[in-house]
């Protein structure tokens, strides 16, 4: 008897040794904030290598995208009132429909000169810079930069092809990483408003909530409701999760998502167009980015802010450019820097 209890109580330990070096981390945030994006710089970078299905679900993934987004902007251009050149109208009915490919099938080369030809085309690139008002997608200009190489026989995905792809995530996924001792279980969830229902079944146990919000954002609306801005809805999203009983106890990590896409943005689509009471350093530039990112800092840590809370908890943000693994020549860093921001919110 005394033997079956000394292997109770060693079996209990080893439980709740284990279950002490669990992070559970839930990625929250509304849809296009980049969720699924540092869920694949995660895999790279602590060298979970995708398997020979999952590449060949991404370069079907790819070509999905490529053709897809040019339909999304020629669609757009009907609500812009803004016609494709005559010589390229001819092209048009090879995008009403099209075909997934199959396992092993190169892409169709009927649409490599539409694809070009139509991209190229002044009235579509008109079109595609007014295109925070129809939600195109931001990878276009990255695969169509470098159509000829896509459409190669033996094409298969890089590793930034991998990262831009992008696919409405449905359900909920988990991915378990190694990070100094610790098991860190990173969910990831469909940010639109249909995939939100579903946002409860993860809220048991989590240790922290990574809050992706991206700051690109701000002039954007969103793909399931042209009326609606992302910034807008992601500050309402982060407001109730601030304040939901779930989460008394759950620490919080505000992540401030696509720097390098807001930089060059607010150049030429001012913040104070989309949020009037933003007013920018004094004396500075309309296009200040530094003040354009303190401000929505501000704004999301304002609702954080709770009156009847005795002790206020402590918001962790975190900025990350858009690709910071592709763009930044380090690994070890981009590792050290987000297991220092979770592991100071569990602690």
């Amino acid at each position: 008897m005394a033997a079956q209890n000394r292997e109770v109580e060693r079996q209990l330990k080893e439980t709740k040794d284990k279950l002490s070096k669990q992070v559970k981390v839930l990625l929250l945030g509304s849809g296009d904030s980049g969720k699924s994006t540092i869920l694949k710089q995660m895999r790279l970078i602590h060298k979970l290598p995708f398997t020979a299905q999952e590449i060949e679900g991404y370069r079907q993934l790819v070509f999905s995208n490529v053709i897809l987004g040019l339909k999304a902007l020629i669609d757009a251009m009907d609500e812009f009132d803004i016609e494709v050149s005559d010589e390229n109208k001819d092209f048009l009915p090879l995008f009403d429909s099209f075909n997934d490919l199959k396992d092993g099938e190169p892409f169709p080369p009927q649409y490599l000169e539409p694809c070009a030809k139509l991209w190229e085309d002044p009235a579509v690139q008109k079109a595609y810079v007014r295109g925070n008002e129809a939600a195109l997608p931001e990878n276009l200009a990255y695969y169509y930069a470098d159509l000829p190489r896509l459409w190669k026989p033996d094409y298969r995905p890089t590793e930034q092809d991998i990262i831009r792809s992008r696919a409405r995530t449905t359900g909920i996924t988990e991915t378990v990483f190694r990070l100094k001792g610790h098991d860190l279980h990173m969910l990831d969830v469909g940010g639109q408003k249909s995939e939100r229902r579903k946002w409860i079944h993860c809220f048991q146990d989590v240790t922290v909530i990574l809050f992706l919000v991206s700051l690109s954002g701000y002039d954007q609306c969103l793909v399931e409701d042209k009326d609606a801005n992302q910034m807008q809805d992601a500050m309402a999203i982060w407001d109730s999760i601030c304040h939901s009983q779930w989460f008394k106890t759950t620490s919080l990590i505000l992540f401030l998502n696509k720097t390098d896409i807001f930089e060059k943005k607010v150049k030429y689509s001012p913040i104070k167009n989309f949020f009037p009471d933003y007013e920018g350093a004094p004396g500075g530039a309309p296009g200040d980015v530094d003040e354009g990112k303190t401000y929505f800092k501000r704004r999301f840590l304002k609702l954080s802010a709770k009156s009847n809370r005795q002790k206020e908890r402590e918001i962790y943000t975190q900025y990350a450019a858009f690709l910071p693994l592709l763009l930044m020549p380090f690994t070890n860093a981009t590792d050290t820097a987000l297991l220092r921001v979770v592991m100071a919110a569990v602690e």
